[in-house]
């Protein structure tokens, strides 16, 4: 039924993927006129009606109510509890569902899993209200974060998902000849087995951007999943899975293909997850620490990972050195630097660059730096809508380490600006340090702030040295080089490969430098140690389902 309903997107989505070319069955933009009337009120509406509630979530295993998230824009308790669930109910009730959802055909799965993306599209206001006063994303990207640029990332493991599966018929026949006895037939058919149930554990600054993904990845493939958000974004995954849940009840199929295991930070569920003994899949995004942990302790589980690096960018030269200042700026403030692609090293020889505009010294660019970060931080309203909020107050001890660092110097100080909506606002501006190369100890490991270092190289060589040891190092997730210099460009498009990281070059289009695009963008290697998963390749959905045959000869 859903597979004949959305059959057209299905088969759109995955020529995108084949082609690596531009394409969204989602609305991207909040624009008013893009929406029906009063969508963005509406949505506004039912998340503040969800303040200070007992959030519905009709599943079984509740034990009792939990929750505990502050607002990043008003520092105040959303007031909302959540189920809390006792795991192994909650893990009985998946796999029973799990052995009902796995008999539907593939095809009908993907089309199931699409009417619920689409249904999901409809709540992307609500849901942005609900990302914001967790993660701390500034409306438009909250919009899109968590709305349809996450569904495109979840569509696109999707259509991944569906191709795999084709890829295996369901029956074929079979003729060889065994010398005097003749040639011999064998019907043959082939059954693809889901390996079970997937433990999904979310991070706190993007809930819904990696979750998409993996949920319709497994579900796709015909296991069923355990949504574990973090605790301070409990509130955007409850309601996609509330939604979800209620797309699979009402076309007859058993919601507990999907469940949510909320918890809070003193009372964590998370490890008990990973090592129940019936979920066989993990999927991770956070730091980079806990996911080596989990690679490491259940190494015996099919793991997913997509954790955190030290990216870096080098300065070689430019032909635009007002699109490469306007680009950097920009990704040094989006979201605070809280997204897994913000640049962080910045590599560049003390002897200046060339560029356009003629030779510019290591401290004029500086200077060209700190002005533009400057200039879109002094007016509270564009930085609201460009540095959102800071989602948890770690981060601020991060800016008090480091900027008291005594081999560093401060080039531009954080502070805290003025939101103009929510004036207890956590916030606070990049931090822009003068580092010498040889101090590494202070920039090979990823800062989760708004913290960027200006590193004094050598020269451009010591720079491109530099920055792909780091990769091997500590990871990398975006890599970014700016050169004029095409002898140089491929020197390092081949360095950087060599360390397992992808290289965006010369940046200076009217876009986000860190971007990814759905169907077109890698996100993620799994050649480094930020993340031994790709969203989205065939390996992201390929080995979640395993294939048994049986054979026999055809009566003569």
């Amino acid at each position: 039924m859903f597979y004949q309903k959305h059959k057209s997107v299905l088969e759109d989505a995955i020529i995108a993927c084949e082609k690596r070319h531009y394409w969204s069955p989602f609305i991207e933009s909040p624009s008013r006129h893009l929406h029906p009337e009063g969508a963005h009120e509406m949505g506004k509406t039912a998340f503040e009606l969800q303040l200070n509630t007992s959030f519905k979530l009709d599943q079984p295993g509740e034990t009792g109510r939990t929750g505990l998230e502050i607002s990043p824009y008003t520092q105040q308790p959303l007031g909302i509890d959540y189920p809390k669930s006792d795991t192994e109910t909650i893990v009985s009730a998946s796999k029973k569902a799990g052995q009902r959802w796995r008999k539907i055909s593939p095809e009908e799965r993907a089309g199931i899993c699409l009417e619920m993306a689409l249904t999901l599209e409809k709540q992307c206001f609500e849901n942005a209200y609900a990302t914001m006063h967790t993660a701390g994303q500034a409306f438009l990207m909250a919009y899109s974060g968590s709305g349809p640029n996450a569904l495109d990332r979840g569509v696109e493991a999707l259509a991944y998902a569906l191709k795999a599966m084709r890829d295996v018929p369901n029956s074929a026949s079979w003729t060889k000849p065994f010398g005097k006895a003749g040639a011999v037939t064998l019907s043959k058919s082939y059954r693809l087995i889901p390996r079970g149930i997937a433990a999904v554990i979310c991070c706190a600054t993007f809930p819904m951007w990696n979750a998409y993904p993996a949920i319709f990845a497994n579900l796709a493939t015909g296991n069923s999943a355990i949504v574990k958000p973090h605790p301070n974004g409990i509130l955007p995954v409850a309601m996609a899975v509330r939604t979800m849940r209620k797309v699979l009840s009402e076309n007859g199929h058993d919601p507990n293909i999907l469940l949510m295991s909320a918890d809070t930070k003193e009372q964590p569920v998370t490890v008990e997850l990973l090592q129940h003994p019936d979920i066989p899949i993990v999927d991770y995004t956070g730091s980079q620490r806990f996911g080596l942990w989990i690679e490491k302790n259940c190494s015996q589980k099919l793991v997913f990972t997509e954790t955190a690096g030290c990216n870096g960018v080098i300065i070689e030269s430019t032909e635009n050195i007002d699109g490469l200042i306007n680009a950097l700026s920009n990704g040094l403030c989006g979201f605070s630097a809280q997204m897994c692609t913000s640049p962080q090293n910045i590599h560049i020889s003390e002897h200046g660059i060339e560029t356009n505009q003629g030779q510019i010294s290591f401290d004029g660019f500086r200077d060209l730096l700190v002005d533009a970060v400057k200039e879109r931080v002094a007016d509270p309203k564009r930085a609201a809508a460009l540095c959102g909020a800071i989602q948890a107050d770690e981060s601020l001890a991060i800016l008090d380490r480091l900027r008291n660092e005594k081999k560093a110097s401060i080039a531009l100080d954080s502070f805290s600006y003025e939101h103009p909506e929510f004036p207890f606002a956590r916030t606070a501006s990049p931090l822009i340090l003068d580092v010498k190369s040889e101090h590494k100890e202070l920039y090979n490991q990823e800062h989760f702030a708004p913290v960027a270092f200006l590193i004094r190289e050598q020269d451009a060589e010591s720079a491109l040295t530099n920055a792909t040891s780091l990769v091997r190092e500590s990871g990398a997730i975006s890599s970014y080089l700016y050169s004029s210099n095409e002898t140089y460009k491929a020197r390092a498009q081949d360095a950087f490969a060599d360390a397992g990281a992808s290289l965006w070059c010369n940046m200076t289009a009217p876009m986000p430098m860190n971007f990814a695009a759905a169907y077109s963008d890698y996100h993620v290697t799994g050649l480094n140690s930020s993340g031994n998963a790709c969203l989205s390749d065939l390996a992201f959905v390929a080995d979640r389902f395993r294939i048994v045959q049986f054979r026999e000869p055809l009566s003569s």
